[in-house]
């Protein structure tokens, strides 16, 4: 059982948990993009145990009436088993993505699996014409090229600060830097891209400069946030008329999960109080 502190940030171990707190949140307009807590399997039946979990849930889903998405990380169904363990499992949970109706979101993990994860995206897109999306982080100096590159595909890309660390000199390191590639990351895709856009930030100066985005190029797009972050924001920017979704987490391997979460706070709370202590 997950304990009271835990279930901000995650939505519960079971399929059925998942899906109630997705009708809860749909009440005040929010969406919810579920995901299955686990990653980096190196042996073959787990991933595809993962990858049976999804099926499942994607049925479950499919006869629920609530507006939800998924979202894979590659190293769960298998990629870091072997390329053709990870392309065999996405194929099939994009196909029953596709036959109940559920969006399926790529997940984008560290800068060694970046070339991998964008080959599958691109022959999902295609395929499905549009009906997956892939995450890219801003912290990347590559992801300016790799935004131009699916530029001209169906589907959507999720925009996002990053969460990895790679090496220096793949990377930028200062918050500052990171949040300058992040909005020319933003003014790009919202000029050429017209699936759609997800902007996945809680820094309110991005989501006011997608608002502005979209005012000038009338992409659609929507507003991604985790589960226990900015709640009360989400539900006012969907209040507002905007397309809001929650990442919300599940599963049996939420201490892991819940302790990152709790050491970003940690951090965020103590860059928060540098930054007022030097102003």
């Amino acid at each position: 059982m997950i304990p009271p502190v835990a279930s901000d940030f995650v939505a519960g171990e079971s399929p059925a948990e998942a899906i109630a707190h997705v009708r809860e949140i749909n009440q005040g307009g929010v969406g919810g993009i579920v995901n299955l807590l686990g990653e980096h399997y190196e042996k073959r039946p787990p991933a595809d145990a993962d990858r049976d979990a999804y099926l499942a849930l994607l049925a479950d889903l499919g006869r629920e009436e609530v507006s939800e998405s998924i979202s894979v990380k590659p190293s769960q169904i298998g990629l870091d088993v072997g390329e053709e363990v990870f392309e065999e499992n996405l194929t099939r949970i994009v196909e029953r993505a596709s036959e109940e109706g559920v969006f399926c979101w790529i997940d984008m993990e560290d800068h060694t699996t970046t070339d991998l994860t964008l080959d599958a995206y691109e022959r999902q897109a295609t395929e499905t014409d549009g009906g997956v999306g892939v995450c890219l982080q801003a912290n990347l100096k590559r992801t300016s090229e790799d935004l131009q590159r699916l530029a001209s595909l169906p589907g959507k890309v999720r925009l996002v600060k990053g969460a990895y660390t790679p090496p220096e000199g793949l990377s930028y390191r200062d918050r500052d830097r990171v949040s300058e590639a992040y909005e020319d990351l933003l003014e790009f895709a919202f000029r050429e891209f017209d699936d759609g856009v997800a902007v996945g930030s809680h820094d309110p100066r991005m989501i006011d400069r997608a608002k502005e985005l979209y005012e000038e190029h009338r992409t659609p797009f929507e507003i991604q946030m985790l589960m226990g972050v900015r709640t009360e924001a989400q539900f006012e920017l969907a209040k507002q008329g905007y397309d809001v979704s929650q990442y919300l987490p599940y599963g049996g391997r939420w201490p892991s999960y819940f302790y990152r979460r709790m050491r970003e706070r940690k951090e965020n709370a103590l860059f928060a109080l540098r930054a007022i202590a030097g102003s």
